[in-house]
């Protein structure tokens, strides 16, 4: 075959994450490039939609989906690399990118946890959250996202190896704070949907609420189920020091379960958004499918 001929035949660079000697190599390749290809135009598309609608743009809400959207592309592109070619990343590594591309996963995990407190501000306590919570604060929250993560992972490159892995530690720990927050902010804004938002009176106002929550919670629940297999994981190997161990990234089923988010969270937000959904049907697909946007 010929992948398998170039596979073999490289005599430099970073080799291909499978060997083609079976027909699960072929899946696992074929696989990855269908999951990246999905992710980057699910994930761009709303991209798009969101930043070519401006009734989109100054909507608090729709600031972390942009922000979340743009991480998931970034993690889609990602995976030509992570999933294409012989890539270990972690202690050790092996043909690895220092974790630049598995750290853009922390990103979501904080919007996630700050977009939690933004819907339960904004429908609990409406007038503070009118007051306080800006648009160019909510633009600052999750330009934070990004710093901290920036610079946990520069940390992370710069200390020596035994020091990184303690920090690599410690950033489990915290994530474990971060995944116990994430749950009683879900069963919160949970109740609040189901019970307090039932008693207020029709309006569009209401409605907008409702979506919101429905949005962020079925979110939330669909990143903790995707990533908590990979975090229970690192866990047992750091702590206990067994746990699964796989060739690379590109069979690493616990990492490609985590990557999916980038897929589903986007999809959630077409979804759950009529608004939104109308703004990709206008400003993408309708635009690539004249058939489509009449539709």
């Amino acid at each position: 075959m010929i992948l398998s001929n170039i596979t073999h035949s490289q005599t430099g660079g970073v080799p291909l994450s499978v060997d083609f000697d079976s027909p699960e190599d072929y899946l696992i390749f074929i696989f990855q490039i269908l999951f990246a290809t999905t992710t980057v135009l699910v994930a761009g598309t709303v991209v798009t939609g969101i930043l070519a609608t401006r009734a989109l743009r100054i909507q608090n809400r729709f600031i972390f989906m942009l922000n979340t959207s743009i991480c998931d592309t970034l993690v889609g592109f990602s995976v030509y690399y992570l999933g294409l070619f012989d890539v270990q990343e972690g202690y050790p590594s092996r043909n690895g990118t220092y974790n630049v591309l598995p750290s853009l996963l922390g990103v979501n995990i904080l919007t996630f946890l700050f977009a939690q407190f933004d819907r339960y501000f904004a429908v609990c306590h409406p007038f503070i959250y009118s007051r306080f919570v800006t648009r160019q604060f909510v633009i600052a929250v999750n330009i934070y996202c990004w710093v901290y993560n920036s610079a946990h992972l520069l940390a992370r490159n710069l200390l020596p190896v035994s020091k990184a892995i303690q920090l690599y530690v410690f950033s489990i720990v915290f994530f474990q704070l971060i995944v116990f927050t994430k749950v009683v902010m879900t069963i919160k804004l949970y109740v609040v949907a189901r019970f307090q938002l039932e008693r207020d009176p029709p309006s569009a106002d209401k409605e907008s609420k409702k979506e919101s929550l429905r949005i962020i919670i079925f979110v939330v629940i669909s990143f903790l189920m995707l990533w908590c297999p990979s975090f229970v994981n690192i866990i047992i190997r750091f702590v206990v020091g067994g746990g699964l161990t796989f060739r690379n990234e590109a069979t690493n089923l616990f990492a490609i379960m985590a990557r999916l988010n980038a897929v589903c969270t986007p999809s959630v937000y077409i979804w759950g958004s009529p608004a939104l959904r109308e703004a990709t049907m206008r400003t993408v697909w309708g635009r690539l499918c004249p058939r489509c946007k009449r539709r």
